[in-house]
């Protein structure tokens, strides 16, 4: 099963509603799917977004980076060989991490087309199942309240609440919230990078002071304020998921070795793929800490990719791949299967993809 080409087109899936963070406001996923094409007539299926505020790649450096340096270095090689491919992925070119996992998908694809298997059975198989949690963009403590209770509605039994634009707000927000779900629902938040370390531990302490009952904060200074995390850490009761700040197996080493936080949450996106983020998961497991496996604003294509990694690895104990459910229609036939709050996955090889709808590709 040899690359005899890659293929780059373009997906556009519009959401049910506006998706808010401390960072953007996004009405549509507008991603770039790439198609691996083998000589024996296997295709594999990656995708990439341009989340420019987090991952700095826009579109045009995802085919760029793909077309101008990783496809060169790939076509004609065996996926039997798949070792000597992901180095010369990672080799072809420094950081570009989206363009890299979106190649990275569709080489996994094929990987377990390659062997007749569902990819997860391949890289574990820990379990059969998964259940994610949804976001509640950031509104005002009203319509937050709303959607919070319109999700529990729908089953969902954790909310990932996203915060970060005016502390005291943020506080109102929550109270809203929690007021609202009640205390039968886990209650997440992410504060996008939107505070400062000080600002941080303020705010965390008086949600604790109120009885709020968080889970865990996300990401709650800049990504490159490895310290200011661990003040943070060392200094609230709430949990600690690093996120921005873990986009390498390295990053995930330092923060670990440092105690800057409690989780570590993957992003196949920022970690360039599986590749990586099965380091990730070795070195969480060496260490002893939990992980969470996220996503970005994604269609299935790459988010069936982060379920796989989920069903195949026991370290992931904590799931946010709800990208797929906040579209408000889905043209991929195949991969994973989403009910609400409920993924699992069929027995087809690979990814299990048979058809995606609506992409040209160049």
């Amino acid at each position: 099963m040899k690359i005899t080409d890659i293929k780059i087109g373009h997906i556009s899936i519009p959401l049910k509603r506006p998706f808010k963070t401390a960072l953007r406001e996004v009405n549509s996923v507008e991603d770039v799917v790439v198609k691996v094409i083998t000589d024996t007539g296997h295709i594999g299926y990656g995708e990439a977004p341009p989340t420019g505020v987090i991952t700095g790649d826009t579109t045009g450096a995802i085919i760029g980076a793909i077309e101008d340096h990783i496809k060169k270095h790939l076509i004609g090689l065996d996926i039997n060989n798949f070792e000597e491919i992901m180095l010369k992925l990672d080799k072809a070119i420094v950081k570009n991490t989206s363009a890299k996992a979106a190649v990275d998908i569709a080489l996994y694809d094929l990987y377990g087309q390659l062997y007749n298997a569902p990819l997860y059975k391949l890289l574990g198989g820990y379990r059969k199942e998964i259940t994610t949690d949804i976001t509640i963009s950031v509104n005002t403590p009203e319509e937050m309240a709303e959607d919070s209770r319109a999700a529990i509605e729908e089953g969902y039994k954790t909310l990932k609440i996203k915060v970060g634009k005016n502390t005291n707000l943020d506080i109102q927000r929550m109270k809203a919230i929690r007021e609202a779900a009640g205390f039968a629902v886990n209650l997440r938040i992410d504060a996008n990078q939107g505070w400062g370390a000080k600002e941080a531990i303020y705010t965390l302490r008086k949600m604790e002071d109120a009885g709020l009952n968080i889970e865990l904060v996300e990401q709650p200074v800049p990504a490159h304020d490895f310290e200011g995390l661990k003040l943070v850490t060392d200094h609230v009761s709430i949990p600690v998921l690093a996120d921005e700040s873990v986009f390498s197996p390295m990053d995930a080493l330092k923060i670990i070795q440092m105690r800057a936080a409690d989780l570590i949450n993957i992003k196949l996106m920022k970690t360039g793929g599986i590749h990586n983020a099965l380091k990730i998961c070795s070195l969480a497991e060496m260490y002893g800490v939990e992980c969470m496996i996220g996503c970005m604003l994604e269609s299935k294509i790459s988010v069936t990719a982060a379920v796989h990694l989920a069903l195949a690895k026991g370290i992931i104990t904590k799931v946010d791949l709800d990208g797929p459910v906040l579209c408000k229609e889905d043209p991929i036939e195949g991969g994973a299967i989403f009910k609400n709050h409920q993924i699992t996955i069929g027995d087809a090889p690979g990814l299990g993809f048979r058809t995606i709808r609506g992409v040209v590709y160049h």
